[in-house]
């Protein structure tokens, strides 16, 4: 930019402008605005406009969660989380004692309490059927104000499908309610405090972050602005579902082996288990022909995301001994397999008649458990099995996978 451009009559200066913004990069444009600024001596607010172009209106938007007064007298209405639960598995095996509150011995502190204590955080786990509410807080910079369109806070569920395989995918908005927090004006205070409520929101489905799908719930506030793009701040909750324990819940027994050469029978105590319990059973060896090394059980967790996967998720399904991703083509199907725990059950070779007692305690399993989710929205699905293998002195495997189901009896 010449320094003579001050004084050019005004369409020249302009002329001068726009050429310089077509043919320079951001960062040549942030010093054409600077140099400006110089040459018309504090004629122009460059700063503002700066801040006007790349979107900083100097707001900051801070949402955060507190419980109603009936929470409050409810301990397990709402419970404060230490961590997103995730799909992923953790590696260390004291992992569970570093996160107490992962199995929720730390239910005598109160739901107020806990709430102070975790506001870093901002995660909560939230009962189906419990009421939202919180505070909106907008901060501004001090002497400053902020004209806007209106300020308005959106409730979302959300399943989302655009990670992992299936990137790109869109996602599906199964709750939305919108309200409005304040009307069209302008903002002088330097910190605003705004409360929300969001009262008998439909939450059907329990809060998953799964390695190719996810459910969201999240509260979302935007700030509309005249001839800009409007600020948005999301901050997300955790819903989840507190189911019953089944009416009946018979014993799983099954006999396999191969002919002649091996023949077992295993029992577990109950097919349906809540998520802190213990899995009891027992394997009877009946025929014993072959040399067997030692024995291992495993429990896996398969995750099927796709369109339609209720035809899958109600099927057996074809069980696998190697995790890892599998794709139905034909139905835009993928299944994810992961291994959350496999320890040894025996050493050595069994007799015929040996009996060998299994005891697998939920607890110590590092990773989030879920219960069985079958055909989320028509979208995915998560059932969970035990994987019973065989291992000969060959290194020969023979396994051998039953389902079991998974419900939650507390928050946390």
């Amino acid at each position: 930019m010449p320094k003579s451009c001050p004084e050019l009559p005004y369409k020249a200066c302009h002329l001068k402008f726009v050429c310089s913004t077509q043919q320079c990069g951001k960062k040549n444009f942030l010093s054409f605005l600077i140099a400006l600024k110089n040459s018309f001596n504090g004629l122009m607010d460059v700063g503002g406009f700066i801040n006007a172009i790349t979107g900083a209106g100097g707001v900051k938007i801070d949402i955060r969660f507190t419980p109603t007064d009936q929470q409050k007298q409810t301990p397990d209405a709402i419970v404060a989380m230490d961590h997103y639960p995730t799909w992923k598995l953790q590696k260390n095996p004291f992992w569970r004692v570093k996160h107490p509150n992962s199995t929720n011995n730390n239910r005598m502190a109160s739901v107020a309490n806990s709430f102070m204590a975790a506001q870093e955080r901002t995660i909560f786990a939230y009962e189906q059927y419990q009421d939202i509410s919180g505070v909106v807080t907008l901060h501004l910079a001090p002497g400053k104000k902020v004209e806007h369109l209106g300020i308005k806070i959106q409730f979302i569920g959300r399943i989302d499908m655009s990670m992992g395989v299936n990137d790109g995918r869109p996602h599906y908005d199964f709750v939305s309610l919108s309200k409005e927090l304040v009307p069209p004006g302008i903002l002088y205070q330097s910190t605003t405090e705004i409360p929300f409520f969001f009262r008998n929101m439909d939450k059907q489905h329990e809060s998953y972050r799964g390695r190719n799908v996810s459910v969201r719930y999240f509260v979302k506030v935007i700030l509309e602005r005249k001839f800009l793009p409007p600020l948005q701040q999301e901050n997300d909750i955790w819903i989840q579902v507190i189911g019953q324990a089944p009416a009946q819940n018979e014993a799983i027994k099954m006999e396999v082996g191969i002919e002649d050469c091996l023949h077992i029978e295993f029992e577990y105590e109950r097919r349906v288990y809540h998520l802190q319990d213990t899995i009891l059973g027992k394997i009877h060896f009946l025929l014993v022909r072959i040399k067997i090394k030692h024995m291992e059980l495993a429990v896996i967790r398969r995750e099927t995301s796709g369109d339609r996967v209720a035809a899958i998720s109600t099927g057996g399904g074809a069980p696998t001994s190697i995790p890892g991703l599998q794709n139905d083509n034909s139905a835009n199907i993928f299944t994810e397999t992961q291994t959350l725990v496999k320890y040894e059950i025996m050493d050595g070779a069994p007799v015929k008649g040996e009996v060998i007692p299994v005891k697998l305690s939920m607890r110590g399993i590092p990773a989030d458990l879920t219960p069985t989710y079958s055909s989320v929205n028509n979208r995915f699905s998560v059932r969970y099995f035990l994987n019973l293998v065989l291992v000969d002195e060959e290194d020969r495997r023979y396994f051998k996978q039953q389902e079991i189901i998974l419900w939650r009896k507390e928050l946390g």
